[in-house]
């Protein structure tokens, strides 16, 4: 048994996974709520935050399972990256949990345990695999060429995609996380309404930042009024534009690299008109998507495990090396 704990930005999370990828629980509380009327997660917070829930969220999941601290093998948690404050409070419970039982701890690089829960059960995929990793704060494309593996191919040079959601949210005066509300008003527009720029950077990075800018032009000369009045084409357009850009990238990454099977992994993944981008793409179980423990117990599986006391010393790092 591996007890997990997720606590790199705003939700908090644990899980109990076994070592052949069985999900026993996964229990997520989420602090979107709380981060809605600032339009963007604040660290500090995130922070207080889970230092509340962090223990209720581990004995639920705990419970959920039906096992006990006895019953678990090893504990495992999100080293990185992510929101230091954040993170820290997830890494010393975990440090706590372990200790307490002289049990050993593997900590899990968050990106990793997003290409795992493409691992889990009832139907995992076996690699090699290019996956397509996009999420609030990261747009990865990646070789797997083994579990527990992966090499960086490409990256965006500015914003990720969940971050351009985000922005775009707010030029539009949406309400925040922003995927889902331009998700949500994209269904009544039309996509071909406005034609927004898909930039065309050397190798296989991505950029959004010029989007972003084009849609704020977009409504800035449209007024006020008719911006509202056809603000379901704008977001329809605009989410058009982010899944072209990623579904383009992903194709033309496996052309070069002649790696035939696709993934997508993430809280952008959850997108259906990303899905329906890439109808031969495995995508991350919805429930799976956004951040969650279960992943970080599947990445668990592969990683190394360091044993008590030798973790006591071990930090949390903000970005990607």
């Amino acid at each position: 048994m591996i007890l997990a704990l997720e606590t790199s930005c705003d939700e908090t999370a644990a899980a109990v996974v076994t070592t052949d990828g069985r999900v026993l629980s996964s229990i997520v509380s989420s602090q979107a709520h709380l981060h809605a009327r600032y339009g963007g997660v604040v660290p500090e917070i995130a922070s207080r935050h889970h230092l509340e829930l962090v223990s209720p969220v581990v004995r639920e999941a705990l419970a959920a399972a039906g096992v006990t601290l006895d019953g678990v093998n090893r504990v495992a948690v999100t080293r990185g990256p992510g929101l230091v404050g954040a993170l820290l409070v997830g890494l010393s419970a975990a440090k706590a949990l372990a200790w307490a039982r002289k049990l050993p701890l593997v900590p899990v690089d968050h990106l990793e345990g997003h290409v795992a829960s493409l691992y889990l059960e009832p139907d995992p995929v076996s690699p090699p695999f290019l996956c397509l990793l996009a999420s609030g704060g990261h747009t990865l494309l990646l070789e797997v060429p083994e579990r527990g593996c992966s090499r960086r191919i490409g990256t965006t040079l500015d914003d990720a995609a969940g971050e351009a959601f985000d922005k775009g949210a707010r030029l539009l005066g949406l309400g925040y996380p922003g995927g889902a509300e331009i998700e949500r008003l994209a269904r009544d527009g039309n996509p071909t309404a406005f034609s927004f720029p898909v930039a065309r950077v050397p190798g296989l990075d991505f950029s959004f930042s010029g989007l972003k800018t084009a849609l704020l032009y977009a409504v800035r000369d449209l007024g006020s009024e008719e911006s509202e009045r056809r603000k379901a084409d704008l977001a329809a357009s605009y989410q058009d534009a982010i899944v072209r850009a990623l579904a383009q990238r992903i194709r033309a990454a496996a052309e070069r690299t002649g790696l035939e099977r696709l993934a997508v992994v993430g809280g952008v993944a959850a997108n259906s008109a990303l899905r329906a981008a890439l109808p031969g793409a495995r995508f991350a179980p919805l429930e799976l998507c956004t951040d969650n423990a279960a992943m970080i117990g599947s990445a668990a599986r592969y990683a190394e495990a360091l044993l008590c006391p030798t973790y006591l010393g071990l930090d949390a790092y903000a970005s990607l090396a």
